[in-house]
């Protein structure tokens, strides 16, 4: 009776320290990659942040914006300067148009 277990317990250990292994080398994976998303994660959001310029500003009633406000192209926004130059500068860009303003004493 102690010879058939003894058989049978040789018999099943390299099955157990295969699964063993398997679910470590699983384990190990899940952990890399969840590292991994971490890291591309937080390399984008440093990339996606830049240091507040000098042609920042607040207008009140507005908010945050960056550029110059007369051109045309202009976002209007704390985050973009504009579509054709978002990254700037505005001094010098080549697309810069006046922004025509509305009157609210046009004539026809």
């Amino acid at each position: 009776m102690l010879r058939t277990l003894l058989v049978i317990t040789v018999g099943l250990l390299p099955s157990l320290f295969s699964l063993w292994v398997i679910r470590k080398t699983r384990l190990r994976e899940r952990t890399r990659l969840r590292q991994a998303a971490l890291n591309v994660s937080r390399a984008r959001l440093r990339q996606s942040i830049r240091p507040v310029e000098g042609d920042r500003y607040y207008l009140e009633g507005v908010g945050y914006l960056v550029g110059d406000i007369s051109c045309k192209f202009n976002a209007r926004s704390g985050y973009v300067r504009c579509a054709v130059n978002p990254s700037g500068p505005c001094e010098g860009c080549r697309h810069y148009e006046p922004r025509e303003l509305a009157s609210s004493d046009k004539e026809t």
